[in-house]
């Protein structure tokens, strides 16, 4: 079944099939393209997630048809085709991580299980459960001694103890008697997978698989003996993991963690080299040339380099649910696919949108390669299950001059620099000359324009011209209005706080006058809570009560309740009165 593309992008992708009802629920990290079968066609391998606890199956797709389907016993928590030896013909195995095992399959079969190493058991937790065997304590005073095991060990609790602590007061019998026998094991999960070349770069070349626990370690496994050959720690669980390089040369691990950050894990170190803290938590990570490209919770795409530098920033119109990366070798044409809450798959280029791609249903997994005997094949499942596959045409471009904001194209355009005239060569020798003279008058007249600048300022503070409060702990600005031909008039002071988001309060305005001149009817004002960029009037009445025609100045003073120095001051210029005073 097929769909029209309803998108701009129609002339660029070719419908190759749609299944809305293909029952496959997976993630991009439990998707895969290899040729299973040494017979040049690609096969789709995916980890169907199922319905919650059961069903879950490895299935592998050829063309529009299932071909194979096995159950597999847990969750799969990442899928990857790789080559484990050098035998011909150059079949790769699947390895499935699920719990703390991973399962390889050769020739679509069960090849080999490996087990994760067990994790360092509590001393305590075994102690009170040796009594229990022993018979010295009932299950209420085990309940209690657990508990207090967990809030204060290092050690975190068995899995065996944690589900008897959850577990309700009649239960609790029928689990002591079918577990106290049972040696107590603690066991991390797996919630990464990748793969790592071990000595060549070739695309058949045998290749390490690379795990990341819940534990916060890393492990790199030998592809043949299933042995640990190197283990790294990180700060915090990994979720997302690309790998690049070949063991036995060098490598790196990009690691996005819980906490939020990226690590970056190198040869010769254990721990991570490079660390990068974004501003919300990522939910795709995917490599480009020397670059990382990671999509974030904020619904941004950041770009940064190897060793952890921000090169760009653009947002996404909707939430990112998965990523992924495309590469045609045949073209020289690498880019990201990001999959989008809103039904979108956008395909970028660094910061530039190259392609939007409308789809029936959300988008949770995006894989792009070789499927079938074409090398540009999308294949995407959605969240309700469906299947779909896309081919890019042959004669398709991707021109960046027609996606989203970026630099303008004439900023790429090399200037035209005249060449050296005997002025400027004149010019060039006169300065090599007489550099030091030339820097003295420079500082000289620096030095000029700083004091004249100063000067001004303290002018303009005298005399009130920029009323501005020069404290940065208190931005404040006011400005006086005067109303009136006399002998009263009114005045207004506008107070405003210019902080970028804090309030100011407990201040009050005061003012200074002559006496013999004039009468302030509210000498002293309480100044509301003041929000950001907002303007607050206060308003009072002034009283001229000299009848000799003179004018004078009042001062205004903002200051903090309490406090003797004033924050401002201001002048307020009155104009002579043109009426009688009062009485």
């Amino acid at each position: 079944m097929s769909v029209p593309d309803p998108s701009g992008d129609g002339g660029k992708w070719l419908d190759a099939h749609y299944d809305p009802v293909a029952g496959l629920y997976t993630f991009s990290s439990c998707v895969d393209l290899a040729d299973l079968s040494g017979d040049g066609e690609s096969r789709l391998v995916a980890g169907d997630l199922g319905c919650g606890a059961s069903a879950m199956k490895l299935k592998v797709y050829r063309g529009t048809a299932l071909m194979s389907e096995s159950a597999l016993l847990d969750l799969p928590s990442g899928l990857v085709a790789f080559f484990m030896d050098l035998h011909q013909p150059r079949i790769p195995a699947v390895a499935v991580a699920s719990g703390p095992c991973i399962y390889v399959y050769k020739n679509l079969r069960p090849y080999f299980k490996f087990t994760l190493p067990g994790l360092e058991v509590n001393a305590l937790e075994q102690d009170v459960w040796q009594q229990v065997r022993e018979g010295q304590i009932d299950q209420l005073t085990l309940k209690e001694m657990l508990e207090g095991i967990r809030r204060k060990a290092d050690v975190p609790l068995s899995v065996r103890s944690l589900h008897f602590l959850s577990l309700e007061t009649n239960e609790m019998d029928q689990f002591i008697q079918l577990h106290k026998q049972q040696p107590i094991r603690r066991q991390t999960v797996i919630t990464v997978i990748g793969t790592l070349k071990k000595s060549t770069a070739d695309e058949d070349g045998v290749s390490c698989l690379v795990i990341g626990t819940e534990s916060c370690d890393v492990y790199v496994l030998d592809p043949e003996a299933f042995i640990i050959l190197s283990k790294m720690s990180l700060p915090s669980v990994p979720t997302l993991m690309d790998v690049t390089g070949q063991f036995d040369v060098e490598f790196r691990i990009t690691v996005a963690c819980r906490n939020g950050n990226i690590y970056i894990l190198r040869r010769e170190s254990d721990k991570p080299k490079y660390c990068i803290e974004l501003s919300s938590h990522p939910v795709g990570l995917v490599r480009v040339a020397k670059n990382v490209v990671v999509g974030c919770t904020d619904e941004s795409l950041q770009g940064f380099t190897q060793k952890g530098k921000k090169l760009w920033r653009t947002l996404v119109p909707a939430p990112i649910t998965t990523m992924a990366s495309m590469d045609l070798p045949t073209r020289g044409f690498q880019a990201v696919l990001v999959g989008l809450a809103n039904c979108e798959v956008h395909l970028y280029r660094d910061k530039n949108l190259l392609s939007s791609i409308k789809t029936p249903d959300a988008v949770t997994s995006v894989c792009f390669g070789r499927y079938g005997r074409e090398d540009g094949a999308l294949i995407m499942t959605t969240r309700g299950g469906g299947l779909m596959v896309k081919i890019l045409k042959r004669t398709a471009t991707f021109d960046e001059r027609d996606s989203a904001p970026g630099p303008p194209p004439a900023q790429s355009v090399r200037l035209n620099v005249p060449k050296k005239t005997k002025l400027y060569v004149d010019q060039t020798l006169r300065e090599r000359e007489n550099g030091t003279a030339m820097h003295r008058a420079f500082q000289m007249d620096l030095s000029r324009m700083r004091l004249a600048a100063a000067k001004a300022y303290v002018k303009a503070l005298e005399s009130s011209m920029a009323p501005v409060s020069s404290s940065a702990a208190e931005p404040l600005k006011v400005n006086a209005v005067v109303q009136g031909l006399g002998p009263s008039f009114k005045l207004t002071l506008n107070i405003q706080n210019t902080a970028a988001a804090r309030p100011v309060l407990n201040l009050a305005v005061s003012f200074l006058y002559d006496e013999k001149l004039y009468r302030v009817r509210t000498p002293y004002l309480r100044v509301p809570l003041l929000v950001p960029g907002l303007v607050y009037p206060l308003q009072t009445f002034v009283e001229c009560t000299s009848d000799k025609g003179v004018s004078d100045i009042i001062k205004v003073f903002v200051l903090r309740e309490g406090r003797s120095a004033p924050l401002l001051t201001a002048h307020i210029n009155m104009p002579v009165s043109e009426g009688l005073p009062l009485a």
